[in-house]
C-alpha cells in the first residue's frame, strides 16, 4: 500500500488513535478558547474570517480540515494545506489594543494555533481515558510535524515531544491575554447564536453551554487565569472526571454514530486497495 491511499499518517499512527476518539471534539473547542488568548493570532481571527458572521461554518470547516489532513488520501491533505496557505496569503492587520501589525502568514502565528491545537487534543484524550504512553504522546507530536508544514510552519520550529511542547508553552506565556476579541469569542464558544425553535423547543443550548464549559475547564491553569476565570478548587480533577465519563458514555455508542466521515472513507480507501489483486 502507497502513502498516497494512507495519507500523511496511516492507520498505524497515533495521530488515527487519537483523532477518532470521540472526545475530541473537546479538545477542538480547548484549542480555540487557547488559541485566541494571543492576540495577533487572535486579530487576525476576527479582522480575517468570517468567526462572527458565520460561527457555525467557521467550525465546521475547521472540522473538515482536521477531518481531511488526518484521514485524506496524501493528495486530499496536500490540497487541503494549499487551500490554507492561500487563503492567508497577503492578509496583513494590525491589533488594535496594541497598534502592533502583523502577517497572518507569520510562522510563529500558525505554529501558535497549530501547537494550541496539538496540545488541546492530546490533553484531553490523556486527560479523559485514553492510555498513552509518554514515548507515544511523542509519537504523536512527532507525526503531527507534517500537518505543521501544511500550512507554512518551518519543520525545524514545530515542537516534536511533550517536553519541547511544555517548553514552548513557557516561552509564550508572557505573550497570552485576553483581549476584547478574545472575551468575545469565549463568550461565543460559551453561548453560541442558535435558531430560535433549536434554543427554545430542544436542549440543545443548555447541552452545548454544558460542554463549552467543560473544555473550557480542560485549559491549564495558566490560561484559565488568563480569562480571569480559573474557577474553584478542585476544577481541573472535576474536568478530568467529567471528561473521563462522557467518554465512557461515548464508547458505549455503535461504531457507526461514534466514526466520523473522514474516517469511514479512509477505512473504506485502505480496504478497497488491500483487496486489488496482486
Amino acid at each position: 500500500m502507497g502513502a498516497e491511499e494512507t495519507g500523511l499518517f496511516g492507520p498505524d499512527s497515533v495521530t488515527w488513535r487519537v483523532h477518532s476518539d470521540p472526545v475530541l471534539f473537546l479538545g477542538g473547542l480547548r484549542a480555540l478558547f487557547l488559541q485566541a488568548l494571543h492576540p495577533l493570532a487572535m486579530a487576525g481571527v476576527a479582522q480575517h474570517s468570517k468567526f462572527e458572521s458565520d460561527p457555525w461554518g467557521r467550525l465546521l470547516r475547521t472540522a473538515e480540515y482536521v477531518g481531511t489532513v488526518t484521514y485524506g488520501s496524501l493528495s486530499q491533505a496536500k490540497q487541503a494545506g494549499a487551500v490554507v496557505r492561500r487563503a492567508h496569503r497577503g492578509l496583513t492587520g494590525v491589533e488594535p489594543e496594541t497598534g502592533q501589525p502583523y502577517r497572518v502568514t507569520d510562522p510563529e502565528l500558525l505554529l501558535w494555533v497549530h501547537n494550541c491545537e496539538v496540545d488541546s487534543f492530546l490533553d484531553t484524550a490523556r486527560r479523559s481515558g485514553m492510555r498513552l504512553t509518554p514515548a507515544q504522546a511523542d509519537a504523536y507530536l512527532a507525526e503531527q510535524v507534517r500537518a505543521a508544514r501544511l500550512i507554512g510552519v518551518p519543520e525545524a520550529m514545530v515542537p516534536d515531544s511533550a517536553d519541547a511542547l511544555a517548553d514552548y508553552f513557557a516561552r509564550l506565556r508572557p505573550v497570552v491575554r485576553s483581549t476584547a476579541a478574545a472575551r468575545r469569542t469565549a463568550r461565543f464558544l460559551l453561548f453560541p447564536p442558535m435558531p430560535t425553535p433549536v434554543r427554545l423547543l430542544t436542549p440543545a443550548r443548555p447541552a452545548w453551554a454544558a460542554l463549552a464549559a467543560l473544555s473550557y475547564s480542560l485549559l491549564p491553569d495558566w490560561a484559565r487565569r488568563a480569562y480571569g476565570l480559573t474557577g474553584l478548587p478542585g476544577t481541573e480533577l472535576t474536568a478530568t472526571a467529567l471528561a473521563r465519563s462522557l467518554r465512557l458514555v461515548l464508547l458505549a455508542l455503535p461504531g457507526s454514530l461514534r466514526q466520523g466521515p473522514h474516517y469511514r472513507a479512509a477505512q473504506a480507501r485502505i480496504a478497497s486497495v488491500c483487496d486489488r489483486p496482486a
